[in-house]
């Protein structure tokens, strides 16, 4: 088996050094230069790193990806697509090897997008950035994806990529070329939600409602748990009929946690004790968190249960009350108003 591991670059060489290490095994390392001006090209060639320079304009990322893998090999059995901000974890190629045993086309794995203050994973979801040589190619401007050409086999391995990134980095230019992508492509839900998306970053709230009502349009906006994140923007959106848009989302993915916590927390700013109890408790319910990366952190964390105190001590419920209050102090230990309210629901049910 022969892997070869491509990215291009600009401006990156406060990386290189990392990503070079971490994927030392490869039998191929591809660093294609789309512009730098620092020693992005220089640091590659001290690691060994086969270089190359391109340019692309009017730049897009897919024409980028393409060139980048159009250079690679031959004879490669697995590409992997790393970003200069992302790293491989010890152990990948023992992974790719029996995925390479099992005829996989597109391994999928574990990826970590960002991390907690205190170093541990946040966001983590499936990555798909590994494919076989032939058979993919990039497509969209920007948050480009594969698309195969071949009918693929995809299957789960115990590889990681974790990303490191350099937030001080800017991403501006991801709005213009979405809004190009968008009208490039204007049946494509995955990019009508994205777009739709940044335009809610931007806190365009009318133009974001817009689209992410285009989106829900769309006859391939299908994927649930997807749907249900442009309903809970959209109720921040439009705050004056916040709930309407967040039972929605409720109806869209019923078995996520993140559409039922924001629901509760919906019931607790309005001090509706009740409806506040109810949709964190359903929150609760949810114990398996899927590796998407819709999955947001505080609804995984200690607020759900936090919630689900508050609202139980105002219904006069006040063992539930001690014992969410418990299980979220258990998640977030050093929290100094948890051990405050908890310490009011003991209490609370002394009193009794």
């Amino acid at each position: 088996m022969k892997v070869a591991i491509y990215t291009i670059a600009k401006n990156e060489e406060q990386f290189v050094d990392r990503w070079a290490d971490s994927c030392a095994e490869a039998d191929y390392r591809l660093i294609v230069d789309t512009g730098s001006t620092d020693n992005t090209l220089a640091k590659a060639y001290e690691n060994g790193v086969d270089t190359a320079e391109i340019i692309i304009s009017p730049w897009r990322f897919d024409d980028a990806r393409n060139a980048a893998l159009a250079l690679l090999p031959a004879d490669i059995d697995y590409c992997i697509a790393l970003d200069m901000d992302e790293i491989l974890l010890p152990g990948w190629r023992d992974q790719l090897e029996q995925m390479h045993d099992q005829q996989i086309t597109r391994p999928r794995y574990k990826y970590t997008w960002s991390w907690k203050p205190n170093g541990q994973p946040d966001l983590q979801y499936g990555g798909d950035k590994i494919h076989t040589r032939f058979g993919y190619r990039w497509k969209h401007k920007v948050h480009e994806t594969l698309i195969p050409s071949i009918v693929e086999k995809q299957g789960w391995c115990d590889l990681e990529i974790h990303h490191h990134p350099d937030n001080s980095k800017s991403r501006g230019q991801y709005y213009e070329l979405l809004a190009e992508a968008a009208q490039e492509h204007p049946t494509d839900d995955r990019i009508a939600f994205y777009y739709a998306r940044e335009l809610f970053y931007k806190a365009r709230n009318g133009e974001a409602l817009l689209e992410f009502q285009r989106y829900l349009a769309l006859p391939s906006a299908t994927w649930q748990p997807e749907r249900s994140a442009a309903y809970r923007m959209m109720a921040k959106c439009d705050p004056d009929n916040m709930e309407h848009w967040l039972k929605m989302a409720v109806l869209e993915a019923s078995d996520r946690r993140e559409p039922w916590y924001e629901l509760a927390h919906f019931h607790y700013e309005r001090q509706n004790w009740r409806g506040c109890y109810m949709a964190a408790s359903t929150c609760l319910t949810i114990v398996n968190m899927p590796l998407e990366y819709l999955c947001e952190s505080h609804a995984w964390g200690a607020s759900p249960h936090d919630l689900a105190a508050i609202s139980a001590h105002h219904l006069g419920l006040h063992k539930e009350a001690a014992q969410h209050g418990t299980n979220a102090l258990n998640l977030e230990p050093d929290n100094e108003r948890l051990k405050a309210n908890l310490s009011f629901y003991a209490d609370a049910i002394a009193t009794i």
